[in-house]
C-alpha cells in the first residue's frame, strides 16, 4: 500500500493512495478508522488488514478524491523522532577523502546515527528556506524506515518485523554552518536543523518483496537539480542494513511506532560528495529531485531567501508584516 497525509478543505487526513486516486481512510472506513496517520500506524497489522480489505475505489465514492485536488504533506507531517545513520560506505570513504581524512576503523564497528529535527519536516513540493548563514546548501539522497511496533533490544534477526514501510528521505544539509560547529567534537547540529523532507510516499514493506535480494532490497536511487541527473546508486550497496540500523538504536531503549530510521545517503548522493566543481551548491529557484525505485519521486525547490523577498518587496513598495 501507499499510504500519505493531504490536506483537503483545510484538515490533514491520512490517505491511501490507488493509481491517481487518494482515499481519505476515515472517510472510507465509516469512520472506523483514524484520521491521522501516526493513529493508522499505531493499529499496526489490524490497520493494514483492514485498508487491504478496501477493495478498488472510484471517484464517485465518498471521500475518494483525485491526487491532482489535494495537497499532499510529509507521510507523517510530524514523526515521533528521527535517527539518521551513515551506513553507505561508499559515501563515508569518499565524504571523508575530500576533508583529507580515512575511515575511522570504528566505523566498521556498529553502525551509528544523529538524531534530526522531528519537527521540522517537509512534504513533497515544499520550498525549502535556506538558512541565514549558509552558502553551502547541499541535498541529501537517502531511504528510510518507519517503526510500526514497539520494541526494546531487537535482534537483526526479528528487526523486519518491526518495520512498518518506508519512503524517501532528504536530509538538507548546510555544509558551511555544519564543517564549522563539528570542530567542536558533537554532531552536526545547525548544519541539519532546518529541513528534513520525507515523501511522497509511505510505501508498506509489501510491496517492495519483489525487488529482495536477500536482507536488502534491489532499489535504483537517483538525484536530479534542475532536471540533470547528478546522483545515482542502489540500496542493495548499503553496508550496514536496516536491520543492523534498528538491533543498534533499540539496544537498551525502547522504539515505538512512528519514529523514522534513515539510512544516511548513498554513494554520491550528494553535492559534498560530488564536490561543488562537478555542480555548485544549491541557490533560490534550483528543484531537487530524488527518486527511488517502488517509492515514487520527492521533490522540492529551493525558495528564495527573505532578504530577497524583503528587497523585492520594498523595490515594489509593498510591505511585509
Amino acid at each position: 500500500m501507499k499510504l500519505v497525509s493531504f490536506i483537503k478543505e483545510g484538515e490533514v487526513r491520512a490517505g491511501i493512495v490507488q493509481g491517481d486516486l487518494v482515499a481519505d481512510i476515515h472517510a472510507v472506513s465509516g469512520g472506523s478508522l483514524p484520521k491521522d496517520i501516526l493513529s493508522i500506524i499505531d493499529l499496526g497489522e489490524e490497520g493494514m488488514k483492514r485498508m487491504k480489505g478496501f477493495g478498488t475505489f472510484s471517484e464517485k465514492d465518498k471521500g475518494v478524491h483525485s491526487l491532482r485536488d489535494v495537497t499532499l504533506q510529509s507521510p507523517i507531517p510530524r514523526p515521533v523522532s528521527i535517527r539518521d545513520f551513515y551506513a553507505f560506505e561508499e559515501h563515508v570513504k569518499t565524504a571523508r577523502k575530500r576533508r583529507g581524512l580515512d575511515v575511522v576503523p570504528e566505523w566498521y564497528d556498529i553502525p551509528v546515527f544523529y538524531f534530526s529535527n522531528h519537527l521540522a519536516v517537509k512534504g513533497p513540493l515544499d520550498h525549502i528556506e535556506t538558512p541565514a548563514d549558509c552558502e553551502w546548501l547541499d541535498y541529501e539522497l537517502e531511504i528510510a524506515c518507519v517503526i510500526g511496533k514497539e520494541g526494546r533490544n531487537i535482534s537483526k534477526a526479528d528487526a523486519e518485523d518491526y518495520i512498518y514501510g518506508y519512503f524517501i528521505m532528504n536530509d538538507w544539509s548546510a555544509r558551511d554552518i555544519q564543517k564549522h560547529e563539528m570542530k567542536v567534537g558533537l554532531g552536526p547540529a545547525k548544519g541539519k536543523d532546518f529541513a528534513t523532507s520525507f515523501g511522497p510516499y509511505l510505501v508498506t514493506g509489501d510491496e517492495l518483496e519483489s525487488y529482495r535480494r536477500g536482507d536488502r532490497f534491489d532499489l535504483s536511487m537517483t538525484a536530479k537539480v534542475n532536471g540533470e541527473l547528478l546522483s545515482q546508486g542502489n540500496y542493495q550497496d548499503i553496508y550496514f542494513t536496516f536491520a543492523d540500523m534498528i538491533e543498534r538504536a533499540s539496544k537498551d531503549v525502547t522504539l515505538y511506532p512512528g519514529e523514522v530510521i534513515g539510512s544516511g545517503t548513498v554513494g554520491t548522493g550528494c553535492i559534498l560528495e560530488l564536490g561543488p566543481e562537478k555542480h555548485p551548491w544549491l541557490k533560490p529557484g534550483d528543484t531537487v529531485e530524488l527518486e527511488i525505485t517502488g517509492l515514487g519521486v520527492l521533490r522540492n525547490s529551493i525558495a528564495k531567501r527573505r532578504e530577497e523577498e524583503d528587497h523585492v518587496l520594498s523595490s515594489t513598495g509593498e510591505h511585509t508584516s
